[in-house]
């Protein structure tokens, strides 16, 4: 199963609105005949990926083997076809999987669908380092809102920005690279209005990503007012057709949009009032703040907005040096009383309500923002 988890970190960031899965089967003679990941939505099942390796390397072995995958094997027709039905017509004989499908519809139905057939099915396997693996999937199937991951770079008293006059960063080059490189794991960037007009950023993959097969992901800017530089590198560079203006919604009523249109992880980089409107709402899953030595005296904070009236510890806090920099990461704790009001931007239509049984049917992809449409909410094609 270490094997299989292994197969899975390869698709991270690659799959969404599927999750991260990794496969791979072994004879009865103890050998390797297949492996494979979840490359892609609408591609092939780690599963299946797998069995086609086996079937064209050694397929006589396959008879009788065992399939060790990270998530339980899906019985229901998707964009693919249901892995447990081509797990029975080739002869796999065990199945061993790590984490249970978080879709309450779907959860442990392998056992009986295979068990019919004949199929040993063990579950369980590696199982929490196998639910980390799916976290931002789990959270988007069960409530229809994306994972949500804040980055910030700040100095040690809290600033984001530096004096008029001095350059611009903060936090070392070092340190960047390696906060960029959340940007793989990512759906979609968000950003407020002020960060848009204020640094002009492009959020786009760099050279020694884009081998990756990582797609750009989403650049979202949240607006109140719609006023944006329609020369921004957002509306003007190649990746100008993955640039969405969200206006006049709360945090997260943003979050519930992007939900809808298949968006699982976003990733937050600021500035301080979009990122203190995300923890209003007590949607923030996971954190990484970057650390600078410098007292800048002044300058935008990291966190503005309404002050929260109790701390939030992180669960499996890390901290990592990057040479004279440092980044502390973790999921934040929070409690279980909501906060009574959410700092946020006006509120439009109230966002749909309830949680997806089936999770949620992702919605055609938005259209490309141009700077003549900038003003208006994003135009959405029809499914």
């Amino acid at each position: 199963m270490g094997q299989a988890l292994d197969l899975a970190k390869r698709g991270v960031g690659l799959t969404s609105p599927n999750p991260p899965v990794g496969a791979l089967i072994v004879s009865q003679e103890g050998a390797v005949i297949g492996s494979g990941f979840h490359r892609k939505a609408g591609m092939p099942h780690a599963e299946i990926v797998a069995i086609d390796e086996a079937l064209e390397m050694n397929p006589r072995a396959l008879p009788g083997s065992t399939l060790y995958v990270t998530l339980e094997p899906c019985s229901t027709q998707g964009r693919t076809p249901p892995c447990t039905q081509t797990i029975k017509d080739v002869g796999i004989r065990r199945v061993v999987f790590g984490a249970a499908d978080p879709n309450p519809k779907h959860t442990n139905r392998s056992y009986a669908i295979l068990g019919a057939s004949g199929v040993q099915v063990t579950g369980g396997v590696l199982e929490d380092e196998c639910l980390d693996m799916i976290r931002p999937f789990s959270k988007w199937v069960m409530t229809g809102l994306p994972w949500v991951i804040v980055k910030v770079g700040q100095s040690l008293d809290g600033r984001i920005t530096r004096p008029p006059g001095e350059p611009v960063w903060i936090t070392s080059d070092s340190a960047r690279s390696h906060a960029r490189r959340l940007r793989l794991r990512a759906d979609a960037i968000l950003i407020g209005a002020e960060t848009l007009r204020k640094d002009n950023p492009r959020l786009t993959l760099r050279d020694a990503d884009v081998g990756t097969g990582k797609e750009q992901p989403w650049r979202v800017v949240l607006t109140r007012s719609g006023r944006l530089p329609v020369d921004a590198h957002l509306f003007t560079d190649a990746f100008k057709d993955r640039t969405v203006i969200l206006q006049n919604l709360s945090f997260t009523e943003a979050l519930r949009e992007l939900g809808r249109r298949g968006v699982c992880t976003v990733l937050v980089e600021g500035g301080g009032i979009v990122i203190g409107q995300a923890f209003q709402s007590q949607e923030v899953d996971e954190v990484h703040w970057y650390i600078a030595p410098r007292i800048c005296g002044s300058g935008r904070p990291s966190f503005a907005g309404l002050p929260l009236p109790f701390s939030i510890p992180l669960d499996h806090a890390k901290v990592l040096p990057i040479a004279d920099n440092v980044c502390i990461s973790g999921f934040p704790v929070w409690p279980d009383v909501p906060l009574e009001n959410e700092a946020a931007a006006p509120l439009s239509t109230p966002a749909p309500t309830g949680t997806p049984d089936a999770g949620p049917s992702p919605a055609s992809p938005f259209t490309a923002v141009t700077p003549a449409v900038f003003q208006s909410p994003p135009a959405i094609s029809t499914p």
